[in-house]
Parts: structure tokens; sequence; C-alpha cells
């Protein structure tokens, strides 16, 4: 009979955080020989645009989505994107692609001197529309996540969508509060992209 192995003692196995429900995606490939795992991207979803809770946006990273059940799934159509996790306004944490892999989230981007951010970073998305706020409970297991890949891998930036795409991306957007992300990770300000950052002196 085959036993599974044992969790490792940091609460991940083969790039997976235990803590996390897996809904594994098809859409991801690997990474880049010796790419350093330095940056954190988070991006804000909802599907349809300002409608929570359903199951759309699973489908849509698992390729499951009926792209006729709402009209704007048609501007989407055959759409086939990842990212590492999701963060549901509830707090729901789900994981989608191995960390050790490449997800699909970032497109056609650039930030600390790199382009193509899918290389190197992890893809964390929000449930959220861009402009809008978002749950609490969304920032305690954001912060909880980002110490939790901290402790794995060199993390050593944070960026929003908008940054790493600026002029085609407005994700996660102004309702995003990076002071509070600062306060509740406890990183430095350097991590993160300091315009949004108001100063704490």
């Amino acid at each position: 009979m085959r036993t599974e192995p044992h969790p490792a003692p940091s609460g991940w196995r083969d790039g997976w955080l235990l803590a996390a429900r897996a809904s594994p995606s098809p859409n991801f490939g690997p990474r880049p020989a010796r790419a350093p795992i330095d940056l954190i991207i988070l991006h804000s979803i909802s599907l349809p645009p300002g409608r929570y809770g359903g199951p759309e946006i699973e489908q849509l990273f698992c390729n499951r989505l009926d792209w006729e059940a709402h009209p704007y799934f048609q501007g989407i159509r055959g759409l086939e994107v990842s990212s590492h996790f999701l963060i549901r306004r509830d707090g729901e944490l789900v994981q989608f692609v191995s960390c050790d892999d490449r997800a699909w989230h970032a497109g056609r981007s650039s930030w600390r001197g790199r382009d193509n951010c899918n290389d190197d970073s992890i893809g964390i998305e929000l449930e959220g529309l861009e402009g809008e706020t978002f749950a609490p409970a969304q920032y305690r297991i954001l912060a909880r996540l980002c110490q939790a890949l901290a402790r794995r891998y060199p993390i050593a930036h944070v960026a929003g969508h908008e940054h790493v795409a600026p002029g085609r991306k407005q994700d996660p957007g102004p309702g995003f509060d990076w002071t509070l992300l600062r306060q509740v990770t406890r990183w430095p300000a350097d991590r993160f992209p300091t315009a949004n950052l108001p100063s704490t002196q």
C-alpha cells in the first residue's frame, strides 16, 4: 500500500501550501533555470465583475468556465490564465499552481529592472473589484501568506499588477491599502511600491 509523504515541517509540499485548499490548474509551466522567486504580485478579480462568492474565478483558472453563462464571459472566451493563490472575501485561501512553477498571471510586465515577471514571481488574486475596498479577512490571510512565502522563498518585493504592467492593468487599484499590508506584515518599506505608502515619520 502506497503511503503519502509526511508534510514538510514548514507546511509545504512541492510548492503547495498545506494551509490552502488545492484546486490544481493546467495553466502553468516551468520557471527558467535559477530564476529567483523574489516577487509577490497582487491582483484583484471578480467574475462577473462586481459579483462575489461564486465558483467562476476557480472555474476560469481551471479551464472549466461556461462561456455562455454570462454575457461578460464572451469577452474573455478561451482565456487560459492562472494565479498561484486566490483569497476570497471571507478569507478562504485557494491554491491553483505550485509556487515552484510558473503561473500565468502577470502577462507582459516589468519590475525592478526585469521583464516577464511571471518567471520569478508568485501571483496572489484578491476577490474584489479594482477601485473598491477589500475585506479585513483578506488582509489577515494575505499577511500570513506573505510571511509563509518569505520563509520559503527569497521574497524581496511586493507589487500590484498595476505597477508591473502600468497603463495596461489597474489592479488591485486605489481601494487596496498598501499601508495596512506593510503594517500587518511588519516588512520594511523598501519591499513595497513606495509611491502608494505615505510617510510613517
